[in-house]
């Protein structure tokens, strides 16, 4: 059974079935794709600096080395807090429960730097909720994809035909000025030799 995002919202749980929307699905894709001598087509590949290695598509994401030379894998690697200590990895909320926050206006959306955009289809819903979202409603909620050390917030909402997608990124809090507090500007010193132009010389 495919995974779903579930909310929890004044004790009703809902359900949604989900899929990524990217350009290629909106629009199509077309891709260039460079061939050798005998018509094969190429694979993209990196020279290491020393010259010594080449790196292929995929070999990067199986781990990293060191700066002494020493292979790594991504199984040993671990996310480290500010004070350097260990990170709990964070469960996949996929298939779980998440409390929603909210209801926000539309403006909740200026909050968010974005990175992914995923389309919604309704399996077992709180009816209030979704006449809530195609009324112009905005809800948020944790959101990571899998387990590992990040998380993102995902933000509910539909569009004008009434369709529900959740928009995933990072909230990023404003930071405002005091209208009465003074912005300190910075005086540049004066230039001897600039002079004055005067203009019945040309």
């Amino acid at each position: 059974m495919a995974r779903q995002i579930v909310v929890e919202r004044g004790g009703q749980q809902s359900a949604f079935d989900f899929a990524k929307v990217d350009r290629s699905k909106l629009y199509g894709r077309r891709r260039r794709v460079p061939l050798d001598p005998a018509g094969e087509p190429c694979a993209r590949a990196s020279l290491s600096e020393d010259g010594a290695v080449l790196v292929r598509a995929g070999m990067t994401a199986q781990g990293y080395y060191t700066d002494e030379g020493h292979w790594v894998p991504n199984g040993e690697l671990v996310s480290l807090d500010e004070a350097g200590q260990p990170k709990e990895p964070v469960q996949s909320t996929l298939g779980h429960a998440q409390a929603l926050k909210g209801p926000f206006g539309p403006e909740r959306v200026l909050d968010l730097v974005p990175h992914a955009l995923y389309a919604l289809t309704p399996a077992e819903v709180d009816d209030a909720l979704v006449v809530g979202l195609r009324e112009g409603e905005v809800y948020e909620l944790p959101f990571a994809y899998r387990t590992g050390y990040l998380e993102d917030t995902a933000l509910l909402l539909a569009n004008e035909d009434g369709e529900l997608f959740a928009l995933v990124g990072r909230i990023v809090e404003p930071l405002w000025r005091e209208a009465e507090e003074r912005i300190p500007t910075v005086l540049e010193e004066d230039d001897d030799d600039h002079g004055d132009l005067d203009f019945e010389m040309f």
